[in-house]
């Protein structure tokens, strides 16, 4: 420590020599004391650095000051460089941070072993409780330090070091905090819409914000075709696009089920990848999107700098998608809960429920539409004759064919026993009947066993001077049993 300066004699009849000193020696210990408060007082480690630079600028004026740090630490305040380890130990800095303790050196970077007097260079560690985060390397230049500037220089270090590992300490907890809250939030936020299409544009959206980025991706894999499909992102060329598996970093992070962090993706990346070529982006994070730890997806999170995305940002990125999955799994569950409600379990159509519902909502908007009720003619007799088992599959295959003859707009719906029923938006009574005849041709050539159909026809109008789902159904129903009773194999009108 520096001596205690209340006991200085005093300098009014000390020697002249003896008097500078004191007060040189007496400035430093103010100086000290000053920036003490000041280091401590800073929240970022940047800020503790450039402060301690500035403190050992204005104590030793001409020195030059390096900064040697073993953390990825980047500051535009003061110049920060990387530590590199001489293992020989003939360098200063390297000696200082094995070592741990300040090291001098000569004006030709030999080190000087013993601790008193002058030095040109002095290297001392940044040390903090949880270990030592670097090295400050103090050139005197022309002007050798004097031992009270060398043991200043060691007050000053020593105070910056744990002012460092508390700012530094201070920053990861408020990332932490932030990272929490921000998790917290779009984890909310998904679960509040069970819409796919919605969770994937909230979240794309939510990610350029989080990760401050110049382009999201989030790509979808289809079980179906095994390809992947870009669902959301703020690149029109890209928007609906598909790759396969093994394309780009989307397949990279597929196969290894890992993220992924590129720093320049025009240096050292050989991954061809459209999303980065396109827009000349040159850093990348990306992650999986994993649901029962199997993959269905892939985000990627792009910048046109190189060395934009810390590793923070990677793991955050990691801990988002994974969020995210959660929130896929419960949408698909979601979703299919709904179609087990609205769907009949054995011909795959909509059930009763369902058609009255979206009828009544039709009703309320449209100025008009059609409604065929189909009913398999003598379908207790392939029951009786068939056994069960047959009767269904006729009866899936009668349901598959009225889906093949309407569009994907109608409703088919299975309206009870063997009697199946489509609701025809906006669709005139002309077009449903050729329709019907459609399916009623169709059922009579395909099915085998070979069954037919009848069909019953209504249609409602805007204009009519009563409009109810009831009344459709009635006189669809009627004009079913018209077509039954004159023969079967036959619609009618109602």
């Amino acid at each position: 420590m520096i001596k205690d300066f209340s006991r200085v004699p005093d300098t009014a009849v000390a020697p002249e020599h003896d008097r500078i000193n004191m007060e040189r020696e007496l400035n430093l210990y103010r100086q000290l004391q000053r920036h003490v408060r000041s280091l401590h007082s800073r929240r970022s480690g940047h800020g503790v650095l450039a402060g301690l630079a500035d403190a050992i600028r204005e104590a030793c004026p001409g020195s030059g000051v390096n900064l040697f740090m073993t953390q990825d630490t980047i500051s535009s305040e003061v110049p920060v460089k990387p530590l590199l380890f001489n293992h020989d130990g003939t360098d200063i800095c390297t000696k200082a941070y094995m070592e741990v303790r300040m090291v001098l050196a000569d004006e030709t970077g030999s080190i000087i072993d013993k601790t008193g007097g002058t030095a040109a260079i002095v290297a001392v560690p940044l040390t903090g409780n949880q270990g030592v985060y670097g090295v400050v390397e103090v050139a005197g230049g022309d002007c050798p330090f004097t031992a009270e500037e060398i043991h200043f220089l060691s007050q000053l270090c020593e105070t910056a070091g744990s002012a460092f590992e508390n700012a530094k300490l201070y920053e990861q907890s408020n990332l932490l905090i932030t990272e929490l809250r921000l998790v917290n939030e779009i984890t909310k936020r998904l679960n509040q819409s069970l819409r796919l299409h919605e969770l994937f544009q909230f979240a794309c959206t939510e990610l350029i914000e989080a990760f401050q980025a110049d382009f999201a991706c989030i790509l979808q894999l289809d079980p179906h075709s095994r390809l992947f499909v870009v669902q959301a992102t703020n690149l029109p060329d890209l928007s609906g696009d598909t790759f396969s598996i093994d394309y780009g970093f989307a397949g990279v992070v597929y196969r290894t089920k890992e993220p992924v962090i590129i720093s320049d993706y025009q240096i050292k990346s050989t991954v061809e990848s459209k999303l980065m070529r396109h827009t000349g982006s040159r850093s990348l994070i990306a992650a999986p999107i994993t649901v029962n730890s199997e993959a269905v997806g892939v985000i990627l999170v792009a910048h046109g700098e190189e060395n934009f995305f810390t590793y923070d940002n990677y793991k955050l990125l990691q801990l988002i998608s994974d969020h995210f999955g959660l929130a896929i799994a419960n949408a698909q569950l979601h979703s299919e809960l709904n179609r087990m409600v609205i769907t009949d379990n054995l011909t795959g159509l909509y059930s009763r429920r369902y058609l009255d519902e979206q009828v009544q909502q039709y009703q309320k908007r449209d100025a008009g539409g059609s409604l065929i009720v189909v009913d398999v003619d003598d379908f207790k007799l392939i029951n009786d004759t068939y056994g069960h088992q047959v009767g269904d599959e006729v009866l899936k295959h009668v349901s598959s064919i009225v889906r093949s003859c309407i569009r994907d707009t109608d409703i088919p719906a299975r309206w009870g026993g063997e009697e199946l029923a489509i609701y025809l938006p906006q669709v005139p009574i002309q077009q449903g009947e050729a329709i019907a005849e459609r399916i009623r041709s169709r059922v009579a050539s395909e099915t085998n066993p070979p069954v037919t159909v009848s069909c019953g026809l209504a249609e409602w109008k805007r204009e009519d001077e009563k409009i109810s789902v009831e009344l459709l159904f009635y006189r669809a129903d009627m004009a079913l049993y018209s077509a039954k009773h004159c023969g079967k194999n036959q619609y009618k009108i109602g």
